[in-house]
């Protein structure tokens, strides 16, 4: 019997229980507990008086919430005293506490009390910056995951091509560097003859200024319309040459004229060609008086 005794006092022990479990629990119900969890504190005028051990639905009222509380404090208060979730600060959750009513009918262990939510000005603020909390434990989680993926993608690998990356770029910078001093000192090594271009370039310059301060001096719409005006007289002679008028055109147009233009010509030619071949029968004289032979006509 002892034995049996011990055994049962140990393993409560061990459960943190006492054998003689003076604990009460009471009952409050709610629509909504606001974020409260089981864990959470009750208190009565600021002092920890129980805790809540869990939160479950309303086996016959749907969407009813019932909020298990155990009391450890042997305090008596009435069955009309309110269990009020509300927010004690900034920082922690939902807590409840018991506003005591005096007198009437003294509340007993298992029995419910009345359920309300705090509207003070804590809460109110509470309200208004949970939804903001969210959205900060999302963006920390998003923020733990993003550098997660980052630290996997920059394995040993990665960083060993971004250090050789960065590595080549230092390289190619240095190589740019040192074109551009090669390209200062070739600058300052050939200022001379950059001078020297540049003299003989504003020359150039000035030469076309002047030209083109000569070209407008020259009146060259005047010069353009005299050349308009000859080209014009010139198409004038050119018609009048096609109508077959003046010499030129009946030249080219009368058919009889250049023909016999064309015949004199001819004999022309046979006149020149035999005055070469035989210049005797157009040239006689005589040095020393000798009597002229008559011409014959070649056979």
């Amino acid at each position: 019997m002892l034995i049996i005794v011990l055994f049962i006092w140990g393993y409560n022990f061990l459960k943190d229980r006492k054998i003689l479990d003076r604990n009460r629990t009471y009952y409050a119900m709610y629509e909504n507990v606001q974020g409260l969890v089981p864990t959470s504190p009750v208190l009565i005028n600021g002092l920890k008086v129980g805790s809540i051990t869990k939160i479950t639905f309303h086996p016959t009222k749907p969407g009813m919430l019932v909020v298990h509380m155990e009391l450890s404090n042997d305090i008596e208060f009435s069955r009309q005293s309110v269990a009020e979730i509300f927010s004690p600060d900034f920082i922690s959750g939902k807590s409840l506490r018991l506003k005591l009513v005096q007198g009437g009918e003294i509340a007993q262990s298992g029995d419910t009390l009345v359920g309300a939510i705090s509207t003070d000005i804590m809460g109110m603020i509470n309200e208004q910056i949970a939804p903001l909390q969210t959205k900060v434990e999302s963006f920390v989680v998003n923020s733990d995951s993003v550098m997660t993926n980052v630290n996997r993608v920059l394995d040993a690998r990665n960083q060993e091509n971004i250090a050789r990356s960065l590595e080549n770029l230092n390289q190619t910078l240095q190589q740019i560097k040192s074109i551009s001093m090669k390209a200062d000192q070739m600058l300052g090594n050939n200022a001379p003859r950059f001078d020297s271009i540049m003299v003989h370039a504003n020359h150039a310059m000035s030469g076309l200024s002047q030209m083109s301060d000569s070209l407008q001096k020259a009146n060259i719409s005047a010069t353009v319309a005299k050349l308009e005006k000859s080209i014009s007289q010139f198409n004038t002679m050119l018609d009048s040459i096609n109508q077959g008028k003046g010499s030129i055109g009946k030249l080219m147009h009368d058919e009889a004229l250049y023909n016999n233009m064309e015949a004199a010509t001819k004999e022309m030619e046979a006149l020149m060609k035999d005055m070469k071949e035989n210049p005797k029968r157009y040239v006689h004289f005589s040095v020393f008086g000798k009597k002229e032979t008559p011409y014959k006509d070649p056979e």
